[in-house]
């Protein structure tokens, strides 16, 4: 069964960083690409960066590109989201899962597998 834990949230200052963790569990080969998203109060939940696990490509949503990094431990079966120079925008719920299909969760942003739980980042003066 396929598992996401995110942790390494929290509550930081504009201009802060911050690193997330999603341990994942039960991931099979037939799934090719892992996926963060957030969702902020009152909105929906939207993609913000995307790795493809056969060869390692990143994808990142225009808001995050050149302030967020994804990279994934095969050894660990872990994935992090790297967060600098953090904006209010930023802060939401952020969550891992995973997809099959490269296209559908890397450019359209949409998952058809399961989710984890969510971890709270607030980015606040």
């Amino acid at each position: 069964q396929l598992q996401f834990v995110e942790s390494g949230g929290g509550l930081v200052q504009p201009g802060a960083s911050l690193r997330l963790s999603c341990a994942v569990s039960g991931l099979t080969s037939e799934y090719h690409a892992i996926a963060w998203f957030r969702q902020a109060p009152g909105k929906e939940r939207e993609g913000v960066s995307c790795v493809v696990t056969d060869d390692g490509s990143t994808y990142y949503a225009a808001s995050v590109k050149g302030r967020f990094t994804i990279a994934r431990d095969n050894a660990e079966n872990t994935v992090y989201l790297q967060m600098n120079s953090l904006k209010p925008e930023d802060t939401g719920v952020y969550y891992c899962t995973a997809d099959k299909q490269i296209y559908r969760l890397c450019s359209r942003w949409t998952s058809l597998g399961s989710w984890g739980q969510g971890t709270q980042v607030t980015v606040s003066s």
